[in-house]
Order: C-alpha cells, then sequence, then structure tokens
C-alpha cells in the first residue's frame, strides 16, 4: 500500500500515484508493459490475477522489476508524519519516515499497567502511569494482608483483605499449575531427546564394533597370508644354518634374467652387506635356474654366479645340491 497524498507538503505529481490504491508509490515495481503499481499491490494481484490492472497484457510476479529512478525521486519528497492527526508536527523526507515513525513521541501506545486497556501518546505514558492511572499501585496494605493497593481501591474503598489473599492465591496456584505443566511437557521432550541420544550412541558403538571386528578379520588375514608368502619365499634350511649353493648360468644372445642390488636390506638389520638378487625375470635362465629374490650373489666367475641365501629371522631354505 502507498502513501496517503494528504500527507505531503506539496502536491504529488500523479505520475508518483499508484493505479491500484491511488496513493503515493512505495516501493514501485513496473509491469513488462510499462505500468508502475506499489510493490504491496501488484505482488498479490499478480500472483491472484496474472493480468495487469489496466487488462493490457498477462503478467507474472517474476517479470515485476524495481523502478529505482522512480523511488529515489519520491524519497526525496517531504511529508508529515503519520501521526500527524494526533498532534506531531514534524516534517521529515519519506526516506526518513520510517525511524521518524519508530521514534515519534506521538505514536499510539497502550498503558502497562494491569488491568488498564488505555491507549495514549508515548510521550503522556509515564505521566499516566505514575499520576492518572487508576490501576496504578499506590501503597501497601496496613491492615494484614500486605498486598500492593491500586489507586481505585482507595478511591472507592473496596479492597478487602481476604478476598484480595484468596486471589492472589488464586492467581498463585494457576501460575503455579502452568509452570508445573511446562515442567512437564519440557520433561517429556528432554526424555524423548536422551532416548533418541542413547539410541544414536548405541547404534554408534554397534557400527564402530563391527568396523573393529572387519578390521581385525583383515588383518589377520593379511598376517597369515604374510606368513605364508615368507615360508614361500625363504622356506628353512635343516639345523638352522646357511646353505651354499653353485648355480652356473649361461648366456649367448639375451641376459641372464636377473637384476641384483647392493648395500644392507633394510628388512633384516642382522644382514650382511653384499650383492643380492632385487629382480627375476619370469622363465629367464636365472628363474629357470632357480634363483630366488634376496639371494647373495658369493662369487662370479664369468658366466657363472655363486650364490648364498641368507635365512630371514634366524631360518635358512634347504636347497637341491
Amino acid at each position: 500500500m502507498g502513501l496517503d497524498v494528504e500527507l505531503f507538503v506539496d502536491s504529488v505529481d500523479p505520475d508518483f500515484r499508484c493505479r491500484l490504491c491511488t496513493k503515493v508509490l512505495e516501493d514501485p515495481m513496473s509491469t513488462p508493459c510499462g505500468h508502475v503499481f506499489c510493490a504491496g499491490c501488484i505482488l498479490p494481484w499478480s500472483v491472484q490475477q496474472r493480468q495487469c490492472p489496466l487488462y493490457c497484457k498477462p503478467i507474472s510476479a517474476k517479470e515485476l522489476h524495481q523502478v529505482l529512478p522512480l523511488k529515489n525521486l519520491i524519497e526525496k519528497l517531504i511529508i508529515r508524519c503519520l501521526y500527524h492527526s494526533r498532534g506531531c508536527i514534524k516534517k521529515v523526507k519519506v526516506q526518513d519516515l520510517g525511524y521518524h515513525t519508530e521514534m515519534c513521541d506521538y505514536s499510539p501506545s497502550r498503558c502497562r499497567n494491569k488491568g488498564c486497556n488505555e491507549v495514549l501518546s508515548l510521550k503522556d505514558m509515564d505521566t499516566h502511569m505514575r499520576e492518572s492511572c487508576d490501576c496504578r499501585p499506590v501503597e501497601m496494605c496496613q491492615n494484614g494482608c500486605g498486598l500492593l493497593l491500586l489507586h481505585k481501591d482507595i478511591v472507592h474503598g473496596n479492597h478487602c483483605c481476604l478476598n484480595a489473599l484468596r486471589a492472589q492465591s488464586g492467581a498463585l496456584q494457576v501460575k503455579s499449575a502452568n509452570v508445573e505443566q511446562a515442567a512437564k511437557r519440557q520433561g517429556i521432550r528432554l526424555a524423548r531427546r536422551e532416548n533418541s541420544l542413547l539410541a544414536r550412541v548405541s547404534a554408534l558403538q554397534n557400527e564402530v564394533h563391527l568396523t573393529a571386528l572387519t578390521y581385525q578379520m583383515r588383518f589377520n588375514r593379511y598376517k597369515i597370508y604374510i606368513n605364508n608368502l615368507s615360508k614361500h619365499v625363504t622356506g628353512r634350511c635343516k639345523g638352522g644354518e646357511l646353505q651354499r649353493l653353485s648355480i652356473a648360468l649361461h648366456r649367448e644372445k639375451d641376459s641372464l634374467g636377473f637384476n641384483i642390488i647392493g648395500g644392507i636390506l633394510l628388512q633384516e638389520e642382522s644382514t650382511p652387506e653384499g650383492i643380492y638378487v632385487s629382480k627375476i625375470l619370469e622363465r629367464g635362465p636365472a628363474d629357470k635356474a632357480g634363483l630366488q629374490l634376496h639371494d647373495q650373489i658369493i662369487e662370479d666367475h664369468c658366466n657363472a654366479g655363486v650364490t648364498d641365501r641368507p635365512p630371514p629371522q634366524n631360518s635358512a631354505r634347504e636347497f637341491p645340491t
């Protein structure tokens, strides 16, 4: 909805008025056909009617767009306060109207004293609550109940300590019952929340347990596999001693089919320095002759190599000679 024309100090150009509410445009928006309306007027219209208010073209809310230059011009106009009829004589720009309205001394406000329904200007509220409100507290009862006496009770002389205490007791009981019900509802919500969290914790514990079992099974399987592989590769010699094996390899055109590496094997700290077989070509002369990985080369006489295999973990493999 737009702004009342009567509030503006000067006359307003007719082009600044909305065709729907006939007031001065507020947040103007344009249709695809070029007509301008208030945002608060055209948006619900476009959703319900799906046609320009002048019935010239179908429209949708997505096709509407703001007219910022026109909005800037309207915001520079001078307007009276919205509470001009209540006595405010302030004149501000349209762009400052919202801030002034929130702080205006003439804005309507309801009395905060319990039992009073009067609506006054904000500037008169404090005086009313302290001096003229019939429901304002005045003094403590001196007849025994010790309750606050309202101005109307003193003026009309209708205060009864017994009735006042009964009324206060009833009010406290109602308040206590409401607090108790609220506490029960809160307790039920907390219990449900606790049960939900416990169920989630239990599910997570089961998931962690199953995951641990799965990895333990995999670990055991890999451990057995590695042990079997080590036994297959290294083997053991009788008496746990190294066995020397002489192998003669003959090379005609191609290589002997194995690579060697020097230095100390990192896997076994106790292994002495030397030259070891690091790779064996499948179906090559070395593979056919029975060489295996980590065999140590002791001697090399032209086309013949003498190897000695170190026993991993104090074990040795028995080779046929």
